[in-house]
């Protein structure tokens, strides 16, 4: 009989979401985390602007609201938005006394003593932040209150495969619950069955689904692809942000240049030297990331060179290192001084402002079954994300899941017996070639004609062939023994299907959706967001 682990919470992921929301549930009840790789590997790492949040005298909620809305393109809830900015303060005053170090502002008052920065689409000064490392800063703060806590339980390299749900056993039941999840076991190579009275989802984003990305390898949605086979309503996938500057350089990979050097008064140029942004945005470098990212590509295309450049040296060298050490440090050693040299850039497939639809909770359509952080569609980021809103979100949901699980409790989940997991004649995985071209291939078909700029024609196209290679995908799983190469495509190309069809479905250009047949915005369209099961 196969292992099975039984606990009264699973949390999928080790992120900013996963972690606070097993310090959150771990003071009341007993809670397992798995992280499919190490505790340290995930988009939050990476996050090195900030977390937007108003704290300054000069700043006002109602300014956070409006930057928010106004970036999301009309299709923010207005509702979640608000909920989300009066939270913020409260939570980053919580990392504060968890430990996290966010940098000292040298000027600053008493009642002000920490460095706030501005990012593009902001009106004022509110990001705060860890020179510019905040977020492994706060995995650091994290990681030791949730290793301290003796409720809670981490499991390291456990890659999830596939949520249990009443539907697939006991269908008569009428509501689809979740019960936890099948596991991969990679160090044991073995499946293990975690079963949970509530299950979250905190996964993270899947940018590895394109070519060119500002996240980590793990970033292959798996929460969003599990969530889906399992019955969740999908929304808003076609809304990829792509972030505008990360480092051309083949020796450092996915590195991102912090939309927080522009904050502080780089500006992008073109081959020849010359700034171009006013010729899209009356924001210039400081446009929200949509416009800077179409702006990019479209001096790329123009020049013919694969980047344009970044002068960040008005800035000045001291305040460079001052705040911008790691940036500073990387790109030192790919033989650029971003102190007297311009830092070659290209876009990248960065954040996704959908993913399972969630209601103000975190619930999703299928009961028992929890999504915070980038895995989830909250209805805050609409069709384009507001900077350093994502690491926000992550703590508010965080702390509105907690809170709703204490005071409110579960829906009981009926008795039923889950089978062990059968891998009976199955064979290894002879050719890790062949799921290697298929990862690729499906990255070059996302990034070709599912990118920045979109065509109806580059839509059909890249359904076609993501279908055939989600057919091919379908026998090769069920012949072959479980690996993490295998499940990471199989994931990827759930998520390219799922992406294509809610682009194929919005038939008008939207925030960082960008339809050259449908170039004007449609408020005709009901509902004005992407559903789809």
């Amino acid at each position: 009989m196969a292992l099975t682990i039984e606990t009264e919470h699973l949390i999928i992921g080790s992120g900013i979401a996963g972690l606070m929301l097993a310090h959150k549930l771990g003071q009341f009840s007993k809670v397992i985390v798995i992280a499919k790789g190490s505790l340290l590997e995930n988009n939050t790492r990476y996050a090195q602007g900030g977390i937007a949040s108003v704290l300054g005298p000069e700043d006002s909620f109602e300014q956070h609201i409006e930057d928010t809305l106004e970036a999301g393109a009309g299709l923010c809830h207005r509702d979640i938005v608000r909920l989300v900015v009066e939270k913020g303060p409260a939570l980053i005053n919580e990392l504060i006394a968890l430990g996290v170090d966010f940098t000292r502002d040298k000027d600053g008052s008493l009642e002000l003593p920490y460095h706030l920065t501005r990012e593009g689409g902001h009106s004022a000064r509110r990001i705060i932040h860890a020179h510019d490392l905040t977020g492994q800063e706060v995995l650091r703060a994290l990681i030791e209150v949730v290793t301290r806590n003796p409720n809670i339980q981490v499991y390291d390299g456990m890659f999830a495969v596939d949520l249990l749900t009443t539907d697939k056993y006991r269908p008569q039941f009428g509501s689809n619950s979740c019960l936890g999840a099948y596991v991969f076991d990679g160090k044991q190579n073995r499946i293990i069955q975690f079963r949970a009275q509530a299950t979250f989802l905190c996964t993270g984003g899947h940018g590895k689904v394109y070519l060119y990305t500002s996240n980590p390898d793990v970033a292959t949605g798996d929460g969003l692809a599990m969530g889906w086979r399992a019955g969740c309503k999908v929304a808003n996938l076609e809304f990829m942000q792509f972030h505008p500057t990360c480092l051309y350089s083949p020796k450092a990979k996915n590195f991102l240049i912090s939309e927080a050097v522009r904050g502080e008064g780089a500006v992008l140029k073109d081959a020849q030297g010359q700034p171009f942004m006013h010729k899209y945005s009356p924001l210039e470098s400081l446009a929200p990331r949509d416009i800077v990212a179409r702006a990019v590509d479209r001096e790329i295309k123009k020049s013919g060179l694969p980047f344009v450049y970044l002068d960040a040296r008005s800035i000045g060298a001291e305040k460079i290192q001052a705040h911008f050490p790691n940036i500073h440090k990387v790109c030192l050693e790919q033989g650029i001084d971003m102190t007297k040299e311009m830092i070659p850039v290209v876009p990248a497939a960065h954040f996704s402002c959908g993913g399972l639809a969630t209601d103000s909770w975190g619930r999703t359509t299928v009961s028992n079954l929890f999504a915070v952080g980038e895995v989830a569609c909250t209805g805050l980021h609409g069709a384009n994300r507001l900077a350093s809103n994502s690491l926000l979100e992550a703590l508010v949901f965080a702390d509105r899941v907690s809170h709703h699980v204490q005071s409110f409790g579960l829906p009981p989940i009926p008795e039923t017996r889950v089978p062990d997991w059968n891998s009976a004649g199955t064979i290894p995985t002879d050719e890790l070639v062949v799921l290697t071209h298929t990862w690729d291939e499906i990255r070059r078909i996302m990034w070709n004609y599912v990118g920045i700029v979109r065509t109806e024609k580059r839509l059909q196209r890249a359904f076609d062939k993501i279908n055939a290679i989600r057919n091919e995908l379908q026998s090769y799983y069920w012949e072959h023994q479980i690996d993490t190469s295998l499940l990471e495509v199989r994931n990827l190309a759930d998520i390219a299907f799922l992406t294509i069809r809610c682009a194929m479905k919005r038939k008008e250009s939207r925030g960082i959706h960008y339809n050259l047949d449908y170039l004007e915005q449609d408020n005709t369209q009901e509902p004005l967001d992407t559903l789809i099961w």
